[in-house]
């Protein structure tokens, strides 16, 4: 049988995949997920650490992974109330997230997806972001959050 598969395959004129299929705009449940997401990229931008802290769990985990100069992986860990501590307005930093896998059972949550970071206007990193959420009182908060860093591959 994969002898034949085989076969049909060469015979083919095209090896090419077919077009990708675009994801389809989030529901309205996705939408209220990535709202504290987005809210905490807005007070990211403008270093309000108080008002990124609306919209996580304090005691939940900021954990980034990415090289340092040796090429080795480092991994930091800090709460999100210490890291709103070194938010700083006026830094120009911009976060921004695209094709985001998001999965939604019950009261939990978890957004997949690539980020940019811009600072000055300038794209410093790259990676993917990894969200959970938790759903308290009827509101969506980020509970962690796990990324990858890189300068290279960044794309633009």
């Amino acid at each position: 049988m994969f002898t034949i598969l085989l076969a049909l395959a060469a015979q083919s004129p095209s090896t090419k995949l077919p077009p990708a299929q675009a994801l389809p705009p989030p529901t309205v449940d996705q939408q209220a997920v990535l709202a504290p997401i987005n809210a905490a990229f807005a007070a990211f931008e403008t270093g309000d650490s108080a008002a990124m802290l609306r919209y996580v769990v304090p005691e939940g985990r900021v954990t980034a992974v990415g090289k340092v100069p040796d090429g080795s992986d480092r991994v930091r860990l800090q709460s999100f109330t210490e890291f709103a501590a070194r938010l700083k307005p006026g830094e120009g930093f911009k976060e921004r997230i695209t094709d985001p896998a998001i999965e939604i059972d019950g009261n939990i949550a978890m957004v997949w997806a690539p980020f940019t970071v811009e600072v000055g206007g300038k794209l410093e990193t790259c990676g993917t972001d990894h969200f959970d959420l938790i759903r308290q009182n009827g509101e969506w908060k980020i509970m962690n959050v796990t990324f990858s860093s890189r300068t290279t591959g960044c794309g633009k």
